[in-house]
């Protein structure tokens, strides 16, 4: 990745005068969508790192290629929509929808062209050296192709469906994500057949050799040879079609619009409408075909009529498409090229075995996952399902994966008697089924499910637990930054706070109050939640701190968050930095701010994270004149956070949990020289290179040290 040298950068964006640009500039914004893809260029670059075990980067490679899908499923079929629909909504940056498609194709071919020649060039050979072949049908002997044979005639063949496309077979569908193969066979005279066969996904993509000859290929040191399950069907493609010749056959793939459109209109069923949406995203519209290279022009122009797709949607790659299907490899058996597993700590303020709502009782408990175990969440909702005293539980629930042991607490809490209510967000993208089975599960149980509001989707965190004892009512709060999932729980990094301070209960009852039923909760003790008061609340904030920085000279901010692209905000920070206020961005993924301008921002560092643990933790600090401020939560800094979401930002009001937080890893984080990404003015990112003496691992760090 090439970037600007930064003196360039700063000229480029100043004026003939020399001059810094005026606040809200387009030349001071980077456009979300290439901001985007420049992360995903950093995870790609993972793939390349050989601090990462052979297998891990290999994950990278995968889970780069389905982030390049979901961008065309979601955002590419957004903007495509505002073409078609001549909507021109411009961004701070004021790029146009088409402006923008653009930019997005170009990039993109270039991702392609880099994945392949990471695999090709460098993954592929290096597990070929470990034992793991990934290699060409041609390249098995005749036992093996033998073998394989029989494999297709008895598990392959019977789930193939070959659709011809002629006057009387009209164009199939092409389902989203799926690899086909169009395939030419020869009719009539000189006449050249086309016909599309699906390659099954019910099968792995990957097929294991020596498994299917009946060898034993397990373990450390096992042998490993895989061959395309695509590679095998395309050469016994004439027992799908028997006594017609089969001339050639290319794999393609299509990518559609996957972005459900849900009615929330007044006295419309949302369950009902989600269902209705996840049926018709199958059938969204087809943004993005990938081909093989070598497939001829008539071949994609027969695609791309029955398709409906525009030739700048169509992308030549080399094969294999489709190489997320390369996450199938990392569940070999082989953990010398795999991280070294760890076993989550439980946090020392609980970790001498008394009850957790008796320590709860008496301090505040803070948790860092996944360094430090989810079960201390799981127990304390546990241990509130089965005590005498607990008499409610209420909670949120954004994306709890498909074993939920989160769920599971709730319904014992119902077998126990308690009260139990659920706000479960079926809008939750990718997760919808699951939330609406586990929302059905609930209701059947008998309890109170409720599924959010109409144009805002529940993305707060936050549970709440009335226990009577003999002073009264008493409330437990947890509240973090990550979702009820222990999945992962064990692969982002997340912080929770298990507390009984009574403005907390207070501001939980009323939060669920506004979630549940009618209530118009305007203000808070200490919650800022969107979209009530969350984005002025840290607004008034970031305002203060200039203020402090003008008596004191010392501001100084300190914010983690996944993506930074509001506008408000980041003229915001602009101001802070040109008052002379530090500012320190720890910004995993999207970031449109420009970092480094003279005049601007020369006062605001820009760090992007990337490494073993997906960072996800939100953290908003203010130095305050002294005090510490800091504040947690869901939030980041986009519109649709501040303003179409439900969100709940929380302080951390005891002081060496504040301070704990600040200096082991805000601090840490910005001390990170191996997993560190730098923004420059231009919006690309330059990487960390540590030398001998400076290398440190926050993430690394954070698995040693004990809080």
């Amino acid at each position: 990745m090439g970037c600007l040298d930064m003196a360039e950068a700063v000229r480029a964006l100043k004026t003939r005068s020399d001059a810094p640009p005026e606040l809200g500039s387009p030349s001071l914004y980077i456009n979300r969508e290439i901001s985007l893809l420049e992360f995903q260029q950093r995870v790609l670059a993972q793939a390349t790192e050989e601090r990462h075990p052979l297998l891990e980067r290999v994950k990278f490679l995968a889970m780069q290629s389905g982030m390049v899908d979901e961008l065309f499923m979601v955002r590419v079929s957004d903007l495509m929509d505002d073409l078609s629909e001549g909507l021109v909504s411009l961004g701070p940056e004021r790029m146009t929808p088409a402006q923008q498609l653009a930019a997005v194709r170009k990039r993109v071919s270039s991702i392609f062209s880099e994945q392949r020649r990471i695999l090709c060039g460098s993954l592929l050979p290096e597990l070929a050296s470990h034992g793991i072949n990934v290699v060409d049908l041609n390249e098995l002997n005749t036992t093996q192709r033998a073998s394989l044979r029989t494999y297709f005639e008895s598990d392959v063949f019977p789930v193939l469906t070959p659709l011809a496309v002629d006057p009387g077979h009209p164009f199939p569908h092409i389902s989203n994500l799926s690899v086909n193969l169009a395939v030419e066979v020869a009719g009539e005279g000189n006449e050249t057949r086309f016909a599309r066969v699906k390659v099954p996904d019910v099968l792995p993509r990957l097929l294991h050799v020596e498994k299917i000859l009946g060898l034993n290929a397990t373990g450390k040191k096992g042998k490993y040879t895989f061959v395309w399950l695509d590679q095998l069907i395309a050469a016994n493609l004439s027992a799908l079609f028997p006594g017609i010749p089969v001339l050639a056959s290319y794999e393609f793939r299509v990518i559609r619009d996957a972005d459900i459109e849900i009615h929330e209109e007044e006295g419309v069923d949302l369950r009902l409408s989600v269902e209705r949406g996840l049926r018709q995203r199958r059938f969204g519209e087809a943004v993005a075909m990938m081909v093989e290279r070598s497939m001829p022009e008539t071949t994609r122009a027969i695609l791309a009529q029955g398709l409906k797709i525009g030739a700048d949607s169509i992308y030549s790659v080399d094969r294999p498409l489709g190489v997320d299907s390369l996450m199938e490899l990392t569940a070999i058996d082989r953990p010398d090229l795999k991280y070294t597993p760890f076993v989550p700590r439980v946090p020392s303020a609980i970790a001498g075995g008394e009850p957790i709502m008796s320590v709860v009782e008496r301090h505040d408990v803070l948790v860092h996952h996944p360094y430090e175990s989810f079960a201390t969440v799981l127990d304390l909702l546990t241990s509130a399902a089965r005590s005498d005293d607990v008499l409610a539980i209420k909670q949120t629930l954004y994306r709890v994966g498909v074993d939920a042991p989160v769920v599971r607490a709730l319904l014992d809490a119902v077998n126990h008697g308690k009260q139990v209510a659920v706000l479960v967000e079926l809008k939750a993208r990718w997760d919808e089924a699951s939330n609406i089975e586990w929302a059905s599960e609930l209701e059947r149980a008998g309890v109170h499910v409720a599924y959010g509001f109409y144009g805002l989707k529940t993305h707060a965190k936050v549970a709440l637990i009335v226990r009577k004892d003999a002073e009264g009512i008493r409330r437990f709060v947890h509240v973090g930054t990550g979702n009820y999932n222990i999945q992962t729980a064990r692969a982002y990094t997340d912080l929770g706070l298990l507390t009984c301070d009574p403005d907390f209960g207070a501001d939980a009852t009323d939060l669920f109050n506004y979630l549940t039923g009618y209530s118009q909760q305007t203000t808070y003790r200490r919650f800022l939640v969107a979209p009530v008061n969350l984005r002025q609340g840290l607004l008034e904030r970031i305002e203060r701190e200039i203020a402090l920085h003008k008596k004191d000279g010392k501001g100084h901010f300190i914010f983690k968050a996944n993506s930074l692209i509001d506008r408000q905000f980041i003229d915001a920070l602009y101001r802070a930095s040109q008052a002379g206020v530090k500012v320190e961005l720890i910004i995993r993924g999207m970031c449109s701010l420009r970092p480094g301008i003279s005049g601007v921002s020369e006062n605001i560092r820009v760090v992007s994270l990337v490494g073993r643990f997906l960072e996800h933790s939100r953290a908003y600090y203010f130095r305050n004149g002294g005090t510490g401020e800091l504040y947690l939560g869901s939030a980041d800094l986009m519109p649709r956070n501040l303003d179409h979401r439900v969100e709940v930002l929380f302080p951390v009001l005891d002081p060496a949990l504040r301070e704990r937080v600040v200096r082991d890893i805000l601090k840490a984080q910005l001390r990170d020289t191996a997993n560190a990404w730098y923004e420059q003015p231009d919006g690309t990112y330059r990487r960390a290179v540590p030398g001998a003496d400076d290398y440190f691992d926050s993430q690394a760090w954070s698995l040693e040290h004990d809080d």
